[in-house]
């Protein structure tokens, strides 16, 4: 139903800082097309892609691409699901959005807006491998529905369980490009960027050399000697667990 996940978008007041922000963390810049009128960069690690608007919307957005996507709208509908705007025209770049069952927005668009990049999935960011864009979600068993609907698949029967090396109720879901998970918003009440390294230490002195800072707090009280957390300008939370 959404298609292929393109990117994670933000939206940001100063494109220019957050690129560099991106840059710093080891991210390498896509070659973007001019659909958007605003300034807009992309920038991934192999794994996630990153997409900067210097431009007002609801941010965060898990953006997807499926083509003539205006003509499958009737069917986003019948699964329920209420839509929240739509650009669609003979005249206009084509867009959908609406957001789950746990209040985040999703968007589809009709064509990807940039190339990818020449980056082997396997050269990762200075903050580790990706892993998965987790989603605060009170309700674990009707978002799970939801996604389950759009093509993921959970990765337990239980609506949330304590996995190894991941010490708090969290409910993975997989597709073939993008891995999501759900978390209860008493252990972090915003969308939470996650990558894994087997060495912490190491991780945390190389971004402390550059400049990056961390986060004052982790969520939930996670153990410092193996977590950090950094937030990029956008407000994006990115947490660095062992792996």
């Amino acid at each position: 139903m959404l298609g292929r996940f393109l990117e994670l978008s933000l939206a940001t007041d100063d494109i220019r800082a957050s690129v560099e922000f991106y840059e710093r963390l080891g991210f390498t810049q896509c070659v973007t097309s001019d659909v958007w009128s605003h300034p807009y960069g992309a920038l991934t690690d192999g794994r996630m892609v990153i997409g900067l608007h210097q431009y007002r919307f609801a941010s965060p957005s898990l953006t997807f691409v499926r083509e003539d996507i205006a003509r499958h709208i009737a069917s986003i509908e019948a699964a329920g699901i209420e839509i929240a705007f739509r650009r669609t025209g003979d005249e206009v770049f084509n867009e959908v959005g609406f957001r789950d069952p746990a209040g985040h927005m999703v968007t589809v668009l009709e064509a990807r807006t940039f190339s990818p990049a020449d980056r082997d999935r396997d050269q990762p960011s200075l903050c580790g491998d990706f892993v998965e864009y987790s989603l605060p979600a009170r309700d674990f068993r009707v978002t799970r529905q939801q996604w389950e609907g759009f093509g993921f698949v959970a990765l337990t029967d239980e609506d949330g369980m304590e996995l190894e090396g991941i010490p708090w109720r969290h409910l993975s879901l997989t597709s073939d490009h993008l891995n999501l998970a759900l978390h209860a918003p008493r252990f972090f009440d915003r969308p939470l960027l996650v990558f894994t390294a087997g060495d912490p230490a190491d991780r945390r002195a190389r971004l402390a050399a550059l400049d990056v800072p961390f986060a004052a707090d982790l969520p939930a009280d996670l153990d410092r000697g193996r977590y950090a957390m950094i937030e990029s300008p956008e407000g994006l939370a990115m947490l660095l667990a062992p792996g």
